[in-house]
């Protein structure tokens, strides 16, 4: 499970309100759909590397709550939360994302798995209430938090399956 040049984070903007991003997981779908499915999980992985999750509650479940708190290196929290529209395992999670820190300001999001060879392409979409909203996300830093997110599940997901052959 090496990180080859199809691990790469792809980001476009295929309308003024949308983002979508493609990502390649040496890993079997299922196991990667599982890892987006609880706590336990996401704290393995979600957000950049300089951040821990101080606080997690999914209810992972269509119409369920999720909320997720991450602290910085100064101390600082930064929390986002939305709810699981559709969830489809191991093929698709659809849910609502909203960052605290920009009360209002919600997207949707669809993430869909696509198992080749053992190998697992996440494709996303985030769809915004307008231009200034989408745009406002990907001058955040957001692509280069994704870059880094992804990785740390990279590394989770070898841990994973190291565990799944004992």
């Amino acid at each position: 499970m090496g990180r080859s040049a199809s691990n790469t984070l792809t980001v476009t903007t295929p309308s003024d309100k949308e983002m979508a991003f493609t990502r390649k997981f040496d890993a079997p779908r299922d196991l990667v759909f599982e890892t987006h499915s609880s706590c336990e999980h996401m704290s393995n992985w979600w957000g950049p590397r300089k951040y821990e999750i101080s606080s997690c509650d999914i209810d992972f479940r269509p119409g369920g709550a999720w909320r997720i708190v991450q602290r910085g290196p100064d101390g600082e929290e930064f929390g986002f939360h939305g709810e699981f529209r559709e969830i489809v395992r191991p093929e698709r999670i659809t849910w609502t994302f909203e960052f605290e820190g920009m009360p209002g300001h919600v997207s949707v999001q669809t993430v869909t798995f696509e198992e080749r060879d053992g190998v697992t392409t996440l494709n996303g979409t985030a769809v915004f209430d307008s231009k200034e909203d989408r745009d406002g996300m990907l001058d955040s830093g957001m692509e280069a938090g994704m870059v880094e997110t992804y990785e740390r599940l990279d590394e989770y997901l070898q841990v994973l399956a190291k565990r799944r052959t004992r």
